[in-house]
């Protein structure tokens, strides 16, 4: 699970202290009428950075050395499952301690949405849906597919819980969400048979039964492994409408969601009912009343933002792609249809088909990346240095927190992060706060993490994607 942004609602910029470079960095930036210094109007545009790049279109890594990259992630990252090589029986001890690991029984008091505490009846009501005790000491591995935009929950509930009364943003059981198409491995169900705990490539947790069809390892892992493919590089898009076929009728794909086509259709004849000249036949995956696993043809116009492989990872791209979530409100757990700091990083990455663990606890230390560890040993002008020498793509990460650098204007290393606000000291020496809770551009020297600290005094690691 994420930890929270402390720094949400604590960013600040303190001048005193600061080496005279940063200091004279910081006298460039002026302040617009959004109050996000150092940010105007031209800053808002992927084609600003972009122009600022020497070799925009340079490869970074090709598609040989990402697919190394993202075998060694599998291998190396205990964070990631794969699934292709879990035994093919699971014995109760590797499934309850999953499941133990992500539902942890909350130890201090939590709030629901209309800000009442959460009675601890509550609580052992939904301890009892675990259903642990029904846990065989072994059973065949299960699998299945994602079939609708799926959130996964720390326990088998719906319930909305949070750590104060007011804060409705961050819920404290919600873990992420996974996309159509991903494969899962079923390995237990809640007592009321109404959720599932499934192990992901990234994630392991509970989600509605009504999430997930259940085929064979060879149907699912044929599917995911089926060619061609298109691949939505936009935020997000749409399947056409279609009353023939429900299950695939305007279902929502996210960035970095790869789909198969559909083989074997007349390009003459319709699909669900309309001609498929305009569009690209897409295979889908439905459940059907028994929760069994079907395919199903269904519509993409041609128009949407989608690719015929995973883009180049380039400067240009990685710019891009960030830039097509600016201004989405922020998503704890990918909450709200959008996405938190950490999933933003991870779906931009995964347009380029490069893999990330999903948490930023696990991405900055993550064994298959290259980063590089902050300690308290690292003194500020060497942290001020490192700042300096960031490049596009580079992810830069506080406790809690994960940001995506687009480039060097006035003097000091932009980022485009997915956070809760930015506070800054104003030349009189009063601090002046800007709620963002929205994909925002910010420079990063500018922002602490209190009042004493920068982000870049508790910078933890520069994780950078690259030889």
């Amino acid at each position: 699970m994420r930890f929270p942004l402390l720094a949400a609602t604590a960013l600040a910029l303190a001048f005193a202290g600061a080496p005279l470079q940063a200091r004279e960095a910081n006298d460039a930036l002026t302040v617009p009428p959004s109050g996000v210094l150092g940010v105007g109007e031209a800053q808002l545009t992927p084609a600003f950075w972009i122009g600022l790049q020497a070799e925009p279109d340079r490869v970074i890594l090709d598609r040989a050395v990402i697919e190394a990259q993202n075998a060694k992630l599998l291998q190396l990252d205990p964070s990631m499952h794969d699934l292709r090589k879990l035994p093919a029986t699971l014995s109760r001890e590797q499934v309850s301690g999953w499941i133990n690991a992500i539902s942890e029984r909350p130890t201090r008091q939590l709030y629901d949405v209309e800000g009442k505490p959460v009675p601890s009846a509550t609580f052992d009501a939904m301890a009892a849906d675990l259903a642990l005790d029904k846990i065989p000491a072994s059973q065949p591995a299960r699998y299945g597919l994602i079939v609708q935009r799926a959130a996964f929950r720390a326990f088998p509930t719906d319930l909305r819980v949070f750590s104060s009364k007011g804060d409705t943003d961050i819920d404290r059981f919600q873990e992420t969400a996974e996309f159509p198409g991903v494969p899962v491995v079923i390995t237990h169900a809640s007592a009321d048979g109404q959720w599932l705990f499934v192990l992901s490539p990234r994630y392991a947790a509970w989600t509605r039964k009504e999430n997930v069809a259940e085929g064979s390892a060879a149907q699912v892992f044929g599917y995911a492994d089926k060619a061609p493919y298109r691949v939505i590089t936009g935020a997000s898009e749409r399947t056409v409408f279609t009353r023939e076929r429900p299950e695939v009728s305007q279902l929502q794909l996210d960035m970095s969601t790869r789909v198969p086509l559909a083989s074997g259709l007349a390009p003459d004849q319709p699909v669900n009912g309309q001609t498929a000249y305009a569009a690209y036949t897409l295979e889908l995956p439905w459940r059907d009343a028994a929760g069994k696993l079907q395919f199903s043809p269904a519509l993409l116009q041609k128009n949407t933002d989608t690719a015929s492989d995973y883009l180049p990872l380039t400067p240009a791209n990685i710019i891009r792609q960030a830039f097509k979530f600016l201004g989405e409100r922020y998503g704890w757990g990918h909450s709200y249809d959008g996405r938190d700091c950490s999933g933003f990083v991870s779906d931009v990455y995964r347009s380029m088909g490069v893999q990330m663990p999903r948490d930023t606890s696990k991405q900055s230390i993550s064994p298959a990346l290259e980063h590089r560890l902050f300690t308290d040993k690292d003194s500020r002008e060497a942290r001020i240095k490192a700042a300096h020498a960031l490049q596009v793509g580079d992810l830069v990460y506080i406790p809690g927190h994960v940001m995506m650098v687009i480039g060097q204007l006035h003097g000091q290393p932009y980022v485009i992060h997915d956070v809760g606000g930015m506070s800054y000291r104003k030349a009189d020496g009063s601090k002046a706060h800007v709620k963002l809770n929205a994909v925002s551009v910010t420079p990063l020297l500018p922002m602490l993490f209190n009042d004493k600290q920068t982000f870049v005094d508790r910078m933890t690691s520069i994780v950078r994607i690259r030889h």
